[in-house]
């Protein structure tokens, strides 16, 4: 069994997964947009470009998205945060830098009891990311 994480976007998921690519180091997989499949029909004709589903893979990690449109919710987010443990505190704190420019900081990227650094960030594209740089790196 795996878990993997699949966040929705208000139309902005090709934007936001080509920065996760880009910040990440990750590599795009699937951008299948709604009006490339037979789920066009049901939405409306400003949201045939749309993502119906987005895959980004870094290294052995996955993560999943798609826009959702109005009438299913929106893209609308909460009760959750997007965990990233990171060995290299200059990786981590370079990703949380980049998603910080444009978002919200809700825990500044900080030394605590249980790691070398750790921060809270919800990002330019509504996503909340934990940054946990451990201390063994």
């Amino acid at each position: 069994m795996k878990f993997v994480a699949y966040l929705s976007f208000d139309g902005r998921c090709r934007e936001a997964f080509e920065f996760y690519a880009k910040v990440l180091g990750g590599k795009i997989v699937a951008m299948l947009s709604h009006g490339e499949t037979p789920a066009g029909e049901h939405v409306s004709r400003e949201w045939q470009d749309k993502i119906i589903n987005a895959h980004l893979i870094v290294g052995d990690q996955e993560l999943m998205g798609a826009d959702s449109p109005p009438e299913m919710g929106g893209g609308a987010k909460g009760g959750f945060n997007i965990s990233i443990q990171i060995d290299k505190e200059k990786d981590a704190e370079r990703i949380f830098d980049a998603f910080a420019d444009g978002g919200t900081v809700i825990m500044p990227f900080e030394t605590t009891f249980w790691a070398k650094k750790f921060g809270m960030v919800t990002d330019k594209y509504g996503t909340p990311w934990m940054i946990n740089c451990g201390m063994t790196g």
